[in-house]
């Protein structure tokens, strides 16, 4: 018998583990979905199998939950599966939770001892043919892009020397080349970073083991046409307040943040580091070069944005500093200076930026992004994370300049960006958000107009249940792979 899951922020209200997978054929659509939308919208994101261990969690440390909506016809389909992880499969055979707290394996059973802890939480890509599940603190999972069951663990046919794989890599939409990173590469809290590029197959082309100045989390980083840029922040790790029972991160205002440059030359091995004051992200909207500058648009706050990665000097948290704003970093590559510069593009609270991907690593004009209309109402109950809207952004001004509002009891979740034909001008095309209904508890997955956000929906498709926030997700068109066969 499972306990009830206990009654903290972390699972009340919206936020409550649904733990349902499941099929639904044929969502019910208010308005049209375009007939050119072609493909399969993936998703991952944290669901819980079981109530936590130690009586309460953080919510990143939920296990894997994949689901996609597949389009086709103006007809829409909807299927979730948890991921089939080493860690779930231990805890389903046991029916109860044996891993502890966020990576920190010595609060585990002693029966899970040295067993991999990965959750496969965070993102799904398609890549040389795969569809990967990501997680920041272990290798890829591989999923069946059609029935979305569990293939296993991928570790490149162990070219992929690190235990683990960032969540965000980088496809190059030119070459197809995959860029990606692990942090704490040789294990928990270590410092290593090791950097991997695989061509358009998904074969490792290269491998780069970094020193960083310090150790830290590493949840994204950005490529241009001709550099790669670490971000090394100062949330640190630390072995010995995980053996303690404590975080395995901490904010440590004391410590500058520090950019590392590294060319995209396959024979390139050495890092120029630019510094600047502490600073946190968790999210690039997009990298390009100008004028031998580099430059890296992200949300960035004055500190760590989750609360539950305490100071390290004991200071209370402070939602102020923790708020995301759209911000640029640049790097002068032709400058003898190590500092970066930092302009604040927007003032708004973000998150969730995401682009045009035919525009990756290149000058851009649009951004799409979650943000806060601080004109409009919103509703009380949790799963909204403080946005009321998904907003467009001139990335030239920093701008909004249009705004989809979800409603005074909604909430959206991250966007996603569909090109309306492959040579589509930049930002032509539509953007997929699934919409939290806090009241009705349940979600309408929302197909706007890019570029007439504000217009609202050309189609609202109905999920009559709630659907647990994915963290990411990503668009796979059908020419890219056929959305396969009904249901």
């Amino acid at each position: 018998m499972v306990k009830p899951f206990p009654d903290t922020p972390t699972f009340q209200d919206f936020d409550r583990p649904v733990r349902l997978e499941g099929d639904l054929f044929d969502l019910e659509i208010s308005g049209e979905v375009p007939p050119n939308i072609r493909g399969v919208f993936y998703r991952c994101g944290a669901e819980h199998q079981f109530p936590p261990r130690h009586g309460d969690d953080v919510f990143i440390n939920g296990d894997g939950m994949a689901s996609m909506f597949r389009f086709g016809d103006g007809h829409v389909d909807f299927r979730c599966r948890y991921v089939r992880t080493e860690k779930f499969k231990r805890e389903r055979m046991a029916r109860r939770a044996l891993f502890g707290h966020y990576r920190n394996p010595f609060s585990d059973d002693p029966s899970v001892a040295g067993v991999d802890r990965g959750t496969a939480n965070t993102n799904v890509i398609w890549h040389g043919g795969r569809l990967l599940a990501l997680k920041e603190d272990s290798l890829p999972v591989e999923l069946d892009p059609n029935t979305l069951e569990t293939i296993g663990s991928w570790d490149y046919n162990g070219r992929v020397t690190s235990k683990t794989v960032t969540a965000h890599p980088k496809i190059d939409p030119e070459t197809g080349e995959l860029f990606f990173y692990g942090s704490a590469a040789k294990g928990e809290t270590t410092p290593d970073i090791a950097f991997y590029v695989a061509d358009a197959a998904g074969q490792i082309t290269r491998e780069l083991w970094i020193d960083p100045p310090y150790a830290s989390m590493m949840h994204d980083f950005a490529v241009t046409r001709d550099q790669i840029v670490f971000a090394v922040m100062p949330t640190t790790s630390s072995l010995a307040r995980i053996k303690a029972g404590g975080p395995i991160y901490a904010w440590d205002s004391k410590l500058p943040t520090h950019l590392g440059i590294l060319s995209r030359d396959p024979n390139a091995t050495e890092i120029r580091w630019f510094n600047g004051p502490s600073r946190w992200m968790y999210h690039v909207m997009n990298a390009f070069e100008e004028d031998g500058k580099v430059h890296v648009d992200s949300c960035v706050s004055g500190r760590q944005s989750f609360p539950f990665f305490p100071d390290i000097d004991g200071h209370p948290y402070d939602p102020g500093a923790g708020r995301p704003q759209l911000t640029r970093w640049t790097c002068d590559l032709r400058s003898n200076s190590d500092a970066f510069e930092e302009r604040l593009l927007n003032e708004t609270g973000c998150e969730m930026p995401r682009i045009d991907d035919r525009l990756a690593m290149a000058p851009y004009r649009w951004g799409f992004m979650l943000h806060h209309d601080a004109e409009r109402a919103i509703g009380a109950g949790r799963g909204r994370q403080g946005f009321n809207a998904v907003a467009r952004v001139d990335a030239a001004t920093g701008a909004i300049v249009d705004s989809y509002f979800t409603g005074p009891d909604s909430g959206p979740q991250e966007p996603v960006f569909i090109p309306r034909a492959p040579d589509a001008p930049e930002g032509d095309g539509y953007l997929l958000t699934v919409v939290n209904r806090l009241a009705e508890n349940r979600c309408d997955l929302a197909v706007l107009d890019a570029m007439r956000l504000s217009e609202g929906p050309l189609a609202l498709c109905h999920v009559p249940f709630r659907i647990r926030a994915a963290i990411h997700g990503n668009w796979v068109d059908d020419r890219v792979h056929p959305i396969g066969e009904p249901f």
